[in-house]
């Protein structure tokens, strides 16, 4: 079996930048993503660089067979994985009691159920080849989020699992890393009805920067990759020298404004 990097979300923002950072050094990449034009253009893109074909897998990883699909698709094709990045996942802006809460569930399949079967379902593959898990997480998930409370949650159970498979799989020779971004200007604010520029913010990290940040920490073995000084400040202080109460005030207040702002736009 062909050894390849299977890479979720591939079809916007931080996905496609990791999908261009694998193929260009030397990966083949399987693009796996709802929109099939958008994986298609990428996988055109990469064949244009003369790079390993991509393999395209139009799958929902909000739907329970979203990883038995994955699987049967690389298997059909005579390949496995070496790499898995679960990088898809989406967020909601509102008052958890407010959102729908299909929505809300399906976010935590996506975000949580998805990332927990692909992380799993491979580790034979993973070993054999001596490859890597890099899970995409956020600054996020190290503190409550009032006014986006499951994508909070979601991020903080992508964090707390990654850092124990971290500890679980090194022994066996595969790399685990989490991947835990600021603010990137990319697709998920619209989705997440945040109207604001995130390129303007202070905190911004451009989604390339992540993205190879994120890959040579995770082929140095690394446990947490935290690209820009001021997401690595957020993480490493502000759940330590914001009291919890203040905090959670501030970032409700946070949210519902961003919220507002959306509504208005």
């Amino acid at each position: 079996m062909n050894p390849v990097a299977v890479i979720t979300g591939a079809s916007a923002g931080i996905g496609v930048e990791l999908a261009r950072v694998f193929a260009a050094n030397g990966h083949a990449v399987a693009l796996v993503a709802r929109r099939g034009p958008r994986l298609d253009a990428l996988a055109a893109e990469i064949a244009a660089k003369k790079y390993a074909p991509a393999l395209v897998l139009p799958v929902d990883l909000a739907q329970p067979d979203a990883g038995d699909r994955i699987a049967e698709a690389l298997a059909a094709r005579g390949f496995e994985p070496q790499y898995v990045v679960n990088n898809a996942g989406f967020g909601l802006v509102g008052r958890a009691a407010d959102l729908d809460r299909d929505e809300q569930l399906a976010m935590i399949d996506v975000n949580m159920r998805a990332l927990a079967d692909l992380s799993l379902r491979f580790v034979e593959s993973l070993v054999r080849h001596r490859g890597g898990l890099l899970n995409v997480a956020s600054v996020a998930g190290v503190m409550p989020g009032p006014g986006s409370a499951v994508y909070y949650a979601s991020k903080a159970f992508a964090l707390s699992f990654t850092e124990a498979l971290h500890r679980e799989l090194g022994p066996k020779g595969v790399r685990v890393t989490c991947l835990c971004p600021g603010p990137v200007a990319t697709e998920f604010q619209a989705r997440a009805g945040i109207a604001e520029a995130e390129a303007s913010w202070p905190l911004a990290v451009p989604a390339e920067r992540v993205a190879t940040a994120a890959y040579r920490g995770l082929m140095r073995g690394q446990r947490i990759v935290v690209p820009g000084l001021g997401p690595k400040l957020v993480m490493a202080l502000v759940p330590r020298l914001v009291p919890r109460g203040i905090l959670l005030r501030r970032l409700e207040a946070r949210q519902m404004k961003r919220g507002r702002q959306a509504g208005a736009a």
